[in-house]
């Protein structure tokens, strides 16, 4: 009887020990599928973008310059991360002008990637490439000249921007830079105080204004509200971008481009900002 037993539970034993091995084997074959699955889905993703996107312009664009092919290269680049990670859309497109200049005003968020996926996409789908104003530290890393050149970049001096809307260009203008980039919240409140460049800009210019304001960018990068005192400190006296910022969160991103504030010579800077603001 003992040996009977020790038999059955060595028989025992050895069935767990297989029905174990069998258990492992099922779960790393379903981790491989899982792993084949996100595989074949971001392909997928891949692929049905490639299908709808913008593969006939980019090949015209090499043909007839080249320097165009490379923006829209990189500008379909954007559109694609735009698409497949924040299934990014433009409300308004039919607001943007087609062939006359046109000042955008847009919110600033902590990054403003929103941007960069509405730029590439005018430029696929519109063909007008927008000028835009960065702030100066940005000039003093190396490199970034060459980019901001390729690219449409400027600091944004008064006279710059005005000569580039007579020249019939779009231009792309956030008035909180990067102050609101650093010390905005998830209550999207304009943090403009009293700057009114963008309003003498226009003024000058006499263009149209139009409004630029992207839903959920402050989910999608969000800056550090801890010390928040001291980051400002440390901003008023460098004047430099120091707050922390995390994010990159695939949120729904929706950008609405409002309709034109036409161009009024009747009215000062002054209420021009208060009329955007």
């Amino acid at each position: 009887a003992l040996s009977y037993l020790s038999e059955l539970k060595q028989a025992v034993q050895s069935e767990q020990i297989g029905v174990m091995l069998l258990h492992g084997r099922i779960k790393e074959a379903s981790n491989k599928s899982s792993n084949l699955a996100r595989h074949l889905s971001s392909v997928g993703s891949v692929s049905a973008y490639s299908a709808k996107g913008p593969g006939d312009r980019l090949r015209h664009a090499y043909e007839t310059d080249f320097w165009d092919g490379a923006r829209k290269s990189v500008a379909a680049v954007w559109d694609a991360h735009g698409w497949i990670w924040h299934a990014y859309e433009v409300s308004g497109m039919d607001n943007i002008p087609d062939d006359t200049p046109a000042l955008f005003v847009y919110y600033h968020g902590a990054i403003p990637i929103d941007l960069y996926y509405f730029i590439s996409k005018t430029f696929l789908f519109k063909n007008r490439l927008i000028h835009t104003v960065a702030d100066r530290f940005l000039f003093n890393i190396p490199g970034f000249s060459i980019i901001s050149e390729a690219l449409k970049v400027i600091p944004g001096t008064l006279q710059t921007c005005s000569n580039i809307l007579k020249t019939n260009h779009l231009l792309a203008i956030s008035p909180g830079g990067v102050y609101e980039a650093q010390f905005g919240n998830a209550y999207y409140k304009l943090m403009w105080k009293k700057r009114m460049g963008f309003a003498k800009v226009a003024l000058e210019a006499k263009v149209p204004i139009i409004p630029v304001f992207t839903t959920n960018i402050r989910e999608s990068f969000r800056s550090v509200s801890l010390a928040r005192r001291l980051w400002l400190k440390i901003y008023t006296l460098t004047k430099l971008p120091i707050v922390p910022i995390y994010g990159g969160f695939p949120v729904k991103l929706r950008t609405h481009v409002g309709e034109p504030i036409p161009y009024d010579g009747n009215l000062t800077p002054e209420q021009l900002q208060k009329k955007e603001g």
